[in-house]
């Protein structure tokens, strides 16, 4: 990755870890069952937002370096990745 992009994928997923903390804590307190399913729909937003973070540095530096370099194999073997991922995709 990209150091920005790095940077700034860490600094997301850190934010969600405490969100993911904060849920058990609601579990463990007992609270009101609608409350923690917003939480958790918070979290899969968050979750999906670093996803498209990490897919576009890699579109951008890896995918991109591949279409530069002009290797055949490289092009084809980032491309079946990228089909790959979006395979198991759950959108």
């Amino acid at each position: 990755m990209q150091k920005e992009a790095k940077a700034e994928t860490l600094k997301r997923l850190n934010r969600i870890a405490g969100q993911v903390r904060g849920l058990a804590g609601m579990v463990e307190d007992d609270r009101y069952c609608i409350d923690i399913l917003t939480q958790l729909s918070a979290v899969r937003a968050a979750l999906r937002k670093v996803e498209d973070e990490i897919l576009r540095d890699h579109v951008g530096h890896c995918v991109e370096g591949a279409i530069k370099s002009g290797n055949k194999a490289d092009q084809r073997k980032k491309v079946a990745e990228l089909m790959d991922v979006f395979a198991r995709a759950e959108r």
